[in-house]
Order: C-alpha cells, then sequence, then structure tokens
C-alpha cells in the first residue's frame, strides 16, 4: 500500500477536548497522509489561485506523492476557515495555504485546533506562530541579508528611512531584532510619507546626524520606497552632502525590477532570490500548462514540494517540517524554525541604471 492510500482514514469526529483532525501517534504527531491545498479558485483573487494550483499540482505530479485535496477559500477568511476544517475532517495531515493574511489568521485557529501545520502563501510575518510558516518572502528577510551584507563589508552601522506602511514597519521591526541580537543598541530609523516635503525632512534629519564634523556616522542607509520617490531620495542625499558613493544605499527586492524606478539609485543593493533559479520551474510548468508560471506560483509549487519530501521521508509533522537540512526551495534555500520564522537565502544584487545585476549569491547554509 502507497503513502497516498495509507492517508485515506479520516478523523471520526471530534475528542472529548473538543479537538479534532488525525488520531496522533506516541510522539503527538503524524507520520503521512493526505495534503490540502486552499486558494481561491473563485472570486477576485481567482487568477492568483489557479495559477498556484497548477505548481501545486506539478510538483505533486511524481509517483508517491500524497494525494492532494483541494479547496476553494474564494478570498474569504470564513470561506477559508471552513475549508480548513472540511480538509481536515477528510484526513489532511498538511495544509498548504491559504493565500492572505485574513484567511491566514483564520485558518490558524481551526488548525491548531486540529493539530495540522500550515503552510500559508502570505508574506505577512505576523502570522507567524508555532505549526503556521508563511512562505512568501517577507520584508524582514530581504532586511536581514541586507544587514548581514553590510556587516561583511564594513558598511555599518545601517541607519533607515522608511516609507510609513505595513512594509516599511515590517522592515524596521526586523532592522530593530538585528541590532538587539548583535547587542547593538537601537538603529536611527525615521519614517516617511510619501512625497517629496516628507522625504526631505528625514533626509535632513539624517544628515544632522553627521555633527559640525560632517562625517556621517553610518555606513548604509536602508530605505523602502519605490518609484518616484526614489527620485526625491536621489536628489536629497547630494543636497545635504550624503555621499552615496562612501555610504551604502540599500533596499527591498523590488528593487530587482528596474520598472520600480531603483536606476536613479545606481550602486544600490537589494536582496531577492536570484531568478535563474526558476528556470527549471518555467521550462516544467511551460511544458504542461503552455504558459509561464506567475512568480506566486513559486509558494505554491515549494509547498508541494516540501509535502512530497515529507511524505517520501514519513515525516509529514512539525520535526520532519523544522529538520535542519531545510529545503530547496524554486527561490532558495529555506527553513522553517519551531516559532514559525522562515529563514530564506536570498541573492545580493548591484542596481545599475538599466539593469540590476548580481554580485553575491545566496547563502547554501
Amino acid at each position: 500500500m502507497g503513502l497516498a492510500s495509507l492517508g485515506l482514514t479520516a478523523c471520526q469526529g471530534p475528542r472529548p477536548d473538543g479537538s479534532f483532525g488525525p488520531t496522533l501517534g506516541p510522539d503527538g504527531t503524524v507520520e503521512s497522509g493526505p495534503v490540502a491545498i486552499l486558494l481561491p479558485l473563485t472570486g477576485r483573487l481567482a487568477e492568483i489561485g489557479k495559477p498556484m494550483l497548477r505548481a501545486a499540482q506539478l510538483a505533486l505530479s511524481v509517483p508517491g506523492s500524497p494525494i492532494l485535496i483541494v479547496k476553494d477559500t474564494a478570498g474569504s477568511p470564513d470561506a477559508a476557515a471552513q475549508a480548513a476544517e472540511n480538509a481536515i475532517a477528510e484526513g489532511a495531515r498538511l495544509i498548504l495555504g491559504p493565500v492572505t493574511a485574513a484567511e491566514t489568521g483564520r485558518v490558524a485557529v481551526v488548525a491548531r485546533r486540529g493539530r495540522v501545520p500550515v503552510l500559508a502563501f502570505t508574506n505577512d510575518q505576523a502570522q507567524s506562530q508555532p505549526n503556521v510558516w508563511t512562505l512568501g518572502i517577507t520584508p524582514g528577510q530581504q532586511v536581514r541579508r541586507l544587514v548581514v551584507a553590510a556587516a561583511q563589508s564594513n558598511k555599518t552601522p545601517v541607519a533607515a528611512l522608511l516609507p510609513d506602511n505595513d512594509f516599511g514597519r515590517a522592515m524596521a521591526e526586523e532592522l530593530n531584532r538585528a541590532a538587539a541580537g548583535g547587542g547593538q543598541p537601537p538603529p536611527f530609523i525615521r519614517m516617511h510619507g510619501p512625497g517629496k516635503d516628507s522625504i526631505t525632512a528625514v533626509v535632513n534629519e539624517l544628515a544632522g546626524t553627521a555633527g559640525p564634523e560632517q562625517v556621517m556616522p553610518f555606513g548604509s542607509i536602508l530605505l523602502g520606497a519605490v518609484g518616484g520617490d526614489l527620485k526625491f531620495f536621489a536628489a536629497a542625499f547630494p543636497a545635504v552632502k550624503i555621499d552615496t558613493k562612501s555610504v551604502q544605499i540599500m533596499g527591498p527586492g523590488l528593487w530587482i525590477d528596474p520598472a520600480s524606478g531603483s536606476g536613479v539609485l545606481a550602486g544600490a543593493w537589494c536582496a531577492a532570490p536570484d531568478p535563474a533559479a526558476r528556470q527549471a520551474l518555467i521550462r516544467d510548468y511551460n511544458a504542461k500548462y503552455k504558459e509561464p508560471p506567475r512568480p506566486v506560483a513559486d509558494l505554491a509549487y515549494d509547498g508541494g514540494s516540501i509535502a512530497r519530501v515529507l511524505a517520501a521521508q514519513g515525516r509529514m509533522n512539525v520535526a520532519g517540517l523544522t529538520q535542519q537540512a531545510g529545503f530547496a526551495g524554486v527561490d532558495g534555500l529555506l527553513t522553517l524554525l519551531p516559532d514559525g520564522q522562515v529563514r530564506r537565502s536570498l541573492s545580493l544584487f548591484r542596481v545599475e541604471q538599466r539593469k540590476v545585476v548580481k554580485i553575491a549569491d545566496a547563502p547554501t547554509v
């Protein structure tokens, strides 16, 4: 009997404590069984959900892969919670998805009660918790890679001028965490609104830290802006004598796309997955579906691949998910930690006026 067949036994109703889900072994884990994927296959997010389903099915098309239980969330937190409950009742040992942070929050409650781990596709790190991992590439992962690169290049300490939005606040949180972890004082961080006036104000405040000697006390400046706001930074730095040839400018993975406007800050660094790493997925997806995969498909493919690996190992449980070796994902190595955090190995790129070039590979350990 194959692994997929072994997972067909469903839960026989709730336990006396009100929890439900697969019966657990003596170590509190289940070794194998079906996998559920929760995606918006109808509604306004269906154009995201459908290619993600195809990618997961492609990852699980290898003989010996676990059965895939497909559930439609329609992009609704309520529907996602019900989908998770139904999937667990059908014997799911692992949940892939859902897509949004709001859906993930509701699914996490159901999955915790059912004792089933979740690999969600959101990049909202706030949703990470024991038994729930977010596979989306987070602002924090990008900041962590940049801080390491700055330290290796003697471009510390790092100051940050970040947009006053969820993305910028997530970057600030990780920079604070990195400083605390290294025993450093809280870093210089200022949040700004959109537009010239707000950006000029924070750049002037940063320049004021140079003191009468006009020596900038920071080796790097972390930004989170994109688009037209980058032009205001590019104009504001030289106006206050911040030399971006000696002070390293760093920014988010969005800068890898020249359409982000990053070219006005030639010489800046950004951290992102290496696009070359996707070539095998692009080839296989194209061969099967006659079109290239959207970037979101990477997450679903990785989720399906992790499920396939765990089934082959007979370790479809938290211990398997958090194995020290991690997993070779489409966008690089990823390691799932017991607290729900995900470590990703990202490459380092340098921005030029019309292109972005890789200057350092993603770490392999």
